[in-house]
């Protein structure tokens, strides 16, 4: 017992513990700086420029861009297309039809595969292969083909060859592909139940990594690759390399439980030939790396590499690469992205190396041995050539199996800063792309286009900002644009410098937009804070800085977005509006800013207007102010102005009156009418008996209903009539409702009567309704007393009653016969019952005493509506 009261007494403290790590870790306040708001919000009916190709087929989403033949080659499910890069939507375009065969779709399904999505040709990968040809792999219904393309001619020029080494079977794996001195660099999970692989395919010996012993790949899930050309101005004779980006099974020992996967980043040598014996067919170059994307004030990670771009430079120390990181959790959406420079990954590759002990369950480790030299993954550079060592089957075998054994680097790849340039939360970015901008301060600007999972492109540029104190880099986003009305993912993005064009592949439509809408802007303090590289104020509009060569008298601040307009012309493009409005009532005026960063700034006859509480009267919100039962102090001349990088900018201007009662209307011009000759005399004889004294003009009316005074009587007279209307109604519907209620539960005798005159004295019960002033109904459920056979005992046998009288001439208007034989007795209310009959004289004392007291009764009621709930003496 007091083991159990011990364990209770924990389970409060662990919860509270639970909480706390759960808190700490999620960054529920992420730094402001990095959870950015777009500035402006453009919706797909206000784009400008937009172009869009659909063709017969859906998942355009492969695209080649060839800037010099000004062609956009586009891949698509079962088709290629070839438009034109200024106008995809101007002519229509080449295309390639190339779906599976029935087939193949067949033997696709009897794989259990979906016939909606998997069994169809998939374009997975399209480049070009030389100066006349392109090279082209598809899915092909989980059976991969590959195929030469002619550039000229744009159609299929070979034999299809198979693409189980180059394609992956599933159209959703994850891919990536280079042909590289017609080469062929992929990394993919190829076959159907393979694990995941780079491979460099033929006509150079064919590479592929490790498997066994030790697994290189762990369940990698790629997203992009590079080549970077290292070579170029290597002091040492390096070569070029191959970097591939992926996701993939954590091996190291993390405190983190979250941390089930990681990103990373491998690198393989361009010329690495494999091992003489030992890893032969393989690379003898392969290393990884692990890449870190976080909030180092919170320590949450985003482990899931989503989308990778190298923006290459003329010195491969100074190219960067961009990558988009998610989080592993499905069902919460939030992105990040960070930057990364080739001279921090090489940092990371040339550290200590990583091992994998056998009695650690697999968990990964510093390795603190001895390495062999020349220094494992490693490309052949002019010192080991001196050495003898021209490629890598001269390597030891020493080196080779400690490439083997230690695949993974010890140290983590940071982002530069130390810190992701934007945190977004509540959106799952998908792909980007980077562009280089000059700007006015001759200052060189990365323009990134990120796409999300909705169809969104956003538009940033990388800018200086200043950081607890500390200059830091970080991202300002110009603009969100929807591409697509309905939610979808951007599956690619291509950037045309010579056609100031941005790309976008998706499942349904490719969409092409210019890099910039500068005309959008419409005011020098718009422009300017827009901070877009592409855009300058040159005095009367916004304008793009390449189509101006002369820019001395253009005005941009992307770093800061507040100098260099004059504050004075801002006035120049104010609106001016007037309200009036009772007092006592509620009025919104209404300041529309075009950005999201805005916030608005109201002032009254030139003081700004502090405190918005409850006794305040005012309450300001998104789209204005409102004064709430307005006051005549409160009159006055409003002006909204929109604050933005500490600049004021005046919007609207009101001139708000608040009266006290309604304005008089004003003069209303009487219509002087046609003047007839009975219209004379009638004037004449009613005004002066003397025709001198005549005045043909007719006087002008006086329209004194229209004060306030008969207007109020008006109003009162028509509620009056309407509430007198609502209450004759009210009693008709309150009279017809209990008048339908009291037709249940009587019953007519008449029919009975004379049915039973002709089938026989017996009689039995029968539901029928009643009647309501004079008119009878017979619906099913009530009673009706009518002749018939009624129910003898099968033990006695009853004898037949005798015949009833005949009726007299006259019926009474209540339905009810003058003749009534026998006796009745009162059962249950309104109810009667034949109790007997007599098979003596009807013209028995009894009998007509009965009959003359009945008559009487009726004779009373003659004239008299049965009420809607008879009594008991309505029989």
């Amino acid at each position: 017992m007091l083991k159990m009261l011990t364990h209770s007494a924990w389970l409060p403290f662990l919860l509270l513990l639970c909480v706390v790590s759960t808190l700490w870790g999620y960054p529920f306040r992420p730094p402001l700086d990095l959870d950015v708001t777009p500035r402006t919000t453009v919706l797909s009916n206000g784009l400008l420029g937009l172009r869009r190709f659909r063709g017969s087929t859906l998942n355009y989403s492969l695209l080649l861009l060839e800037e010099e033949a000004g062609v956009l080659y586009v891949g698509a499910r079962g088709a290629l297309y070839a438009l034109q890069a200024s106008d995809i939507s101007s002519s229509s375009p080449q295309t390639i039809d190339w779906e599976a065969s029935d087939d193949q779709k067949q033997q696709c399904l009897n794989k259990g595969k979906d016939n909606k999505t998997e069994c169809y040709n998939h374009i997975r990968f399209l480049q070009r292969f030389n100066s006349t040809h392109l090279y082209t792999c598809g899915t092909h219904a989980f059976s991969p083909l590959c195929a030469y393309i002619d550039g000229r001619e744009f159609k299929i020029s070979s034999a299809f060859e198979e693409g189980r080494e180059k394609c992956p079977y599933d159209p959703t794996k994850g891919y990536t592909g280079l042909l590289i001195d017609q080469q062929m660099y992929t990394a993919s999970q190829y076959e159907f139940r393979s694990f995941p692989d780079i491979r460099r395919n033929s006509p150079n010996p064919m590479l592929r990594t490790e498997e066994a012993p030790t697994q290189w790949l762990q369940e990698a899930d790629f997203v992009g690759s590079a080549l970077v050309k290292e070579s170029v101005s290597s002091s040492v004779g390096d070569d070029d390399k191959i970097y591939y980006f992926f996701t993939e099974k954590s091996q190291e020992l993390s405190p983190y439980f979250s941390h089930s996967r990681v990103a990373r980043v491998a690198r393989v040598c361009k010329r690495d030939r494999g091992g003489l014996l030992t890893l032969q067919k393989k690379w003898t170059s392969f290393l990884k790396a692990r890449l870190v994307c976080s909030l180092p004030d919170y320590e949450f990670h985003f482990n899931v590499l989503r989308s990778v771009f190298f923006l290459e430079n003329s010195s491969s120390q100074d190219s960067v690469f961009y990558g988009i990181f998610g989080l592993e959790w499905k069902n919460v959406k939030a992105s990040a992205i960070c930057q990364y420079s080739i001279s921090d990954i090489q940092w990371a590759f040339d550290g200590p190396y990583m091992e994998s002990k056998e009695d650690s369950s697999s968990k990964w480790t510093q390795y603190t041995g001895k390495v062999p030299e020349p220094r494992p993954g490693s490309c052949i550079t002019d010192q080991l050539r001196a050495k003898g060592i021209n490629s890598s089957t001269n390597l030891p075998d020493d080196v080779l199996h400690f490439v083997r054994r230690h695949p993974l680097m010890y140290r983590q790849i940071l982002p530069q800063e130390q810190r992701p340039l934007l945190f977004r939360r509540n959106v799952d970015y998908t792909k980007i792309a980077v562009h280089r901008v000059t700007g006015l301060d001759g200052q060189i600007y990365h323009v990134l286009f990120i796409g999300t999972d909705e169809g969104w492109l956003q538009r940033a540029v990388k800018v200086n900002g200043q950081v607890n104190g500390q200059a830091k880099a970080q991202l300002h986003i110009i603009e969100e644009l929807q591409l697509f009305e309905e939610p979808q993912p951007v599956e690619s993005i291509v950037i045309s410098e010579k056609q100031m064009s941005v790309y976008v592949g998706s499942p349904t439509s490719v969409v092409q937009l210019p890099l910039s809408t500068c005309s959008r802007y419409s005011s020098c303090f718009d422009c300017v804070m827009a901070r877009d590289p592409f855009c300058a104020w040159d005095g009367l509009e916004c304008v793009e800085i390449t189509s101006h060569n002369r820019r001395a008298n253009l005005t941009q601040d992307i770093q800061n977005g507040n100098r260099g307009c004059d504050e004075s012309t801002a006035d120049d493009q104010v609106l001016h509006r007037s309200r009036s409005v009772m007092a006592g009532d509620d009025v919104l005026l209404q300041c529309e800013l075009s950005s999201n960063l805005a916030t608005p700034k109201w002032m009254l006859n030139g003081k700004e207007l502090e405190g918005y509480g409850l006794d305040s009267g005012y309450r300001v919100g998104t789209d204005g102010l409102l004064v709430i039962g307005a006051r005549p102090y409160q009159s006055g001349d409003y002006c909204c102005f929109a604050l933005e990088n500490g600049v004021h900018v005046p919007v609207v201007n009101y001139s708000l009156t608040v009266r006290q009662e309604l304005p008089a209307p004003p003069p209303v011009e009487p219509t002087r009418p046609r003047l007839t000759t009975a219209t004379y005399w009638t004037i004449q004889t009613s005004q002066s008996d003397s025709p001198e004294d005549f005045d043909p003009t007719p006087m002008s009316p006086r329209f004194e209903f229209l004060s306030v005074r008969n207007m109020e009587a008006m109003y009162l007279s028509l509620i009056t009539i309407l509430g007198g209307l609502c209450f004759v109604l009210t009693v008709v519907l309150l009279y017809m409702g209990f008048c339908l209620q009291g037709r249940r539960g009587k019953y007519s005798l008449r029919a009975a009567a004379r049915a039973e005159r002709k089938r026989g004295a017996h009689m039995e019960l029968k539901t029928i309704s009643s009647h309501c002033n004079g008119k009878q109904d017979a619906p099913d459920g009530l009673l009706q007393i009518v002749p018939g056979e009624a129910m003898t005992s099968p033990n006695k046998e009853l004898p037949p009653a005798p015949p009833l009288p005949p009726p007299p001439e006259s019926e009474y208007v209540n339905g009810l016969s003058a003749t009534l034989p026998s006796v009745l007795r009162k059962m249950n209310g309104n109810s009667y019952v034949l109790l007997r009959q007599t098979d003596g004289d009807t013209t028995s004392p009894l009998y007509y005493s009965f009959t003359e007291e009945l008559n009487r009764i009726l004779e009373k009621r003659k004239h008299t509506q049965l009420c809607s709930k008879p009594d008991e003496s309505s029989v």
